[in-house]
């Protein structure tokens, strides 16, 4: 895929990926059925024939038996599941994505360890108190750490609780699809278009309905060009970045660095790392001005530098984790551009070593 900007590496897929070949020929497609999907006439039934199919291979990706309804994205799809569950309370860990600490209201809130794990008797004392929805990230966006997700649904569902999964940076897998209630995705983490996702819902009585479209779940036009896009960009497999991960882990540490959470389990495709002494601000633009696109956090909150959430849930001081960016991979990256980034990000320390 062509590059906005040439002879830069792009290493902030966290934030968004580019839309593969398949995502972009089957928006192109999709502009043949401009009807409204909710139309009676032939066109319109074209167009909803077109939808219910991309809605289909959604699912199929995810493994998905329930229903699907199609959002503008995970913020959304989070802000449906929290805002309208019939769950008499709600329950979210301290290091949810800012989407949902903005949806979740006067949820209460989950402490984890010191490695980013949520504190699983901590839940289960909570839910003692009765049933609740429980939000969990699965792979933290700012950090990569994983949760255990079927031992967390274990105790949600052993209290008598639902379980809501934002999977947004997860690759597409049926492994949620006997675990979780509910699951919110994203298109564009995936290789699809912005502004289209899902929520993912065993059972649409765990909702309350607001009218509209979407089977009365979420009113407005449909985005069918956007769910072609999805289905197609689904349809591709992704690559495994462990490897790459670690090197960049080895390369850091021995460098001077501080990984992350680095005992815990973490998805392949995103770290964190610590310069001690250069604050994270300083770190991108020196970066950007060699020719690297990363990031400090989740995109929601990086472009405000405020002090990160996850972090100081984590046991973090402010101080400390100013001084964090995140390195996320893609399609596009491989050993070639983790190298480069590799001395670059060396530089930058010999260069903050002198400084101090």
């Amino acid at each position: 895929m062509e590059r906005i900007l040439p002879n830069r590496v792009y290493l902030d897929h966290a934030a968004t990926t580019p839309m593969t070949a398949a995502a972009i020929d089957a928006v192109a497609r999709g502009h043949g059925l401009w009807a409204n999907p909710s139309s009676p006439h032939a066109e319109g039934r074209a167009a909803r024939a077109a939808l219910e199919g991309a809605r289909r291979a959604i699912a199929d990706a995810y493994g998905w038996r329930g229903e699907t309804i199609l959002t503008s994205g995970a913020s959304e799809s989070l802000a449906i599941a929290l805002g309208r569950t019939t769950a008499p309370r709600r329950l979210i860990t301290a290091v949810e994505h800012d989407a949902v600490m903005r949806a979740a209201g006067d949820a209460r809130v989950i402490p984890v360890t010191a490695d980013g794990i949520v504190d699983v008797q901590a839940l289960a004392a909570m839910l003692g108190d009765g049933p609740a929805m429980v939000c969990v990230q699965w792979a933290n966006s700012e950090t990569g750490v994983r949760q255990p997700i079927a031992t967390i649904a274990d105790v949600v569902h052993g209290a008598g609780g639902t379980l809501l999964v934002d999977a947004a940076q997860m690759p597409a897998t049926p492994e949620l699809a006997g675990i979780a209630d509910m699951v919110a995705v994203s298109a564009h983490k995936r290789g699809g278009p912005p502004g289209i996702g899902a929520l993912l819902v065993r059972d649409l009585a765990l909702l309350h309905p607001s009218g509209g479209q979407e089977r009365g779940y979420r009113p407005g036009t449909e985005n069918l060009l956007g769910a072609l896009g999805y289905a197609a960009a689904l349809a591709e497999p992704e690559p495994d970045h462990a490897a790459l991960r670690a090197r960049l882990d080895d390369a850091i540490q021995r460098s001077g660095g501080e990984i992350v959470a680095a005992d815990s389990p973490r998805h392949p495709a995103i770290g964190s790392y610590r310069l001690r002494g250069s604050a994270a601000a300083a770190q991108l633009i020196l970066l950007d001005s060699a020719g690297f696109a990363v990031s400090a956090g989740s995109a929601c909150s990086s472009g405000s530098m405020k002090p990160s959430h996850v972090l100081g849930a984590m046991g973090w001081d402010e101080g400390a984790g100013r001084e964090v960016i995140r390195v996320s991979f893609g399609r596009t990256t491989g050993a070639a551009e983790v190298d480069a980034f590799v001395a670059a990000w060396r530089q930058m320390a010999r260069t903050t070593r002198r400084a101090a």
